[in-house]
């Protein structure tokens, strides 16, 4: 039997007395490029923290490749998280030997060949590198794990347009996105569109659109941008 790579199921998480996620359904079956998009606050990243392990679900449940999601998860999924989670006190080489300890499926030629294409020098201490180069870092250790499923929170944050076209085009790139569910959440809907084939609309804490992108264009005769505005305004 196949599993569908992620199937969320009456999804309710509160942090006190603000509810994040509301009864949330969802169920991606196919490999690509999966699209999480909503405003600040809507609930993407406590979405993608339960589907990484991170969170407990306080109702409901998250399965990947039908494996209740736990913090075990992490041989099935890889998690990038938009706060930066490299240590300062390491090398980039010393982060990548890190990273190929603590998960198995880490390939650190592949790492070592997505730095190199990055023009990353690994003898720097993390804390020397700019923001940008410190987001390249955290992409190409994430993108040299072999999962099925890799979860990336809001990659593109804060970064200057250049960098964020050569992080994005990186990420289409290295993903084999005919076996890998590569779920992103971001704000840049018009610069990722073009290489979407799911969207995810989240507004308050409720999926308010999941849709196949072709489906969405012939069905309604619009854009993933366009579609945006209508469903989130």
């Amino acid at each position: 039997m196949n599993h569908p790579f992620i199937d969320v199921k009456g999804l309710t998480k509160k942090y006190r007395r603000k509810t994040a996620l509301k009864k949330i359904d969802l169920t991606i079956d196919s490999p690509g490029l999966i699209g999480l998009v909503g405003p600040n606050g809507s609930g993407k990243s406590t979405l993608l923290k339960t589907a990484a392990g991170l969170l407990r679900p306080g109702k409901g449940s998250v399965t990947i490749l039908g494996e209740t999601v736990s913090r075990r998860i992490a041989d099935q999924a890889a998690y990038l998280a938009e706060v930066d989670s490299l240590y300062d006190y390491q090398t980039v080489r010393q982060a990548v030997v890190f990273f190929s300890r603590v998960y198995p499926d880490f390939s650190v030629e592949k790492a070592e060949s997505l730095l190199g294409e990055l023009k990353i020098d690994t003898g720097m201490k993390i804390k020397s590198l700019s923001k940008g180069n410190r987001a390249r870092v955290k992409i190409a250790v994430t993108l040299a794990r072999d999962v099925p499923v890799l979860l990336l929170d809001e990659p593109l944050s804060g970064l200057d347009p250049i960098v964020r076209e050569e992080i994005l085009k990186m990420i289409i790139r290295h993903t084999d996105l005919n076996r890998q569910a590569t779920v992103i959440s971001t704000h840049e809907v018009a610069e990722v569109e073009p290489f979407l084939d799911y969207i995810i609309f989240v507004k308050d804490g409720s999926i308010l659109l999941s849709e196949d992108v072709e489906t969405l264009r012939e069905t309604r005769g619009q854009s993933v941008v366009q579609a945006m505005r209508e469903v989130l305004s």
